[in-house]
């Protein structure tokens, strides 16, 4: 990114800072005044970025990333609930080791060192 283009990002976040300062600082009573004045900032920004090379890396990569989820294969139906089923075994498997673990713990600990039963 060229160094102008640098200057406008900074620049659009800093006046997206300012419009939030700006709402904040406004009375509460002033509401459209508040709002005025953020959504000017946020329309400031976006014009200061609509004229830098970041509009036109973002359209890029957006097209890009579409064109890869236009790629993907979903799995079906069957697919899916087969893999969700082996994923509630799993846990449930994990639930019952986590179990007899906590509670094999429980019995060395308090039965057989602290003596307590």
């Amino acid at each position: 990114m060229e160094r102008v283009d640098k200057i406008k990002a900074v620049a659009a976040a800093l006046l997206l800072v300012a419009g939030a300062v700006a709402y904040q600082f406004l009375p509460a009573a002033q509401g459209v005044a508040r709002v005025a004045a953020l959504v000017l900032a946020v329309l400031a920004a976006c014009g200061m970025v609509w004229f830098s090379a970041l509009r036109r890396d973002f359209f890029g990569y957006a097209l890009d990333s579409w064109k890869e989820a236009k790629k993907v294969v979903w799995p079906s139906k069957k697919e899916t609930w087969q893999v969700t089923a082996v994923v509630f075994v799993f846990v449930a498997v994990l639930a019952l080791f986590m179990l007899i673990v906590d509670q094999a713990l429980t019995w060395v600990f308090y039965d057989l060192i602290l003596g307590r039963g």
